[in-house]
């Protein structure tokens, strides 16, 4: 979690006694809301290209592509994966060096583009 999200959860006061019952009501529903923005602040962001880069190239070594896909064709790989429509959730375990996605479209779109920018990023 980083120190914004710390902070704004330090300074509520969620236990004092001296607000009424009604009052307790009516905050119910902003700390609601807010535990549900705050969730934002401790979720996996996207991944840069250059860590997608290393994930996936670690993903090729694994299945033996190691000497067929060199750094230069998993950075183009990873430009257009990270420039997709994939899940921050997908990218991320991608860039861990997991073949691994979210869901199936993600898959299928993973797929996609490795497919469709082949010879490109192989040349």
């Amino acid at each position: 979690m980083n120190s914004l999200c710390a902070n704004i959860l330090v300074s509520m006061k969620l236990n004092d006694r001296n607000l009424r019952p009604a009052s307790r009501l009516l905050m119910a529903l902003p700390i609601a809301a807010l535990a549900f923005s705050l969730a934002a602040c401790g979720g996996p962001s996207r991944p840069s290209v250059d860590d997608v880069a290393e994930g996936i190239g670690k993903v090729f070594e694994e299945q033996g592509l190691g000497d067929q896909i060199d750094d230069d064709a998993s950075q183009c790989f990873a430009e257009y994966l990270v420039d997709s429509d994939l899940s921050d959730e997908t990218l991320n375990y991608l860039a861990s060096g997991e073949d691994r996605q979210a869901n199936q479209d993600d898959k299928d779109l993973t797929q996609k583009i490795i497919t469709d920018h082949l010879e490109e990023c192989v040349a």
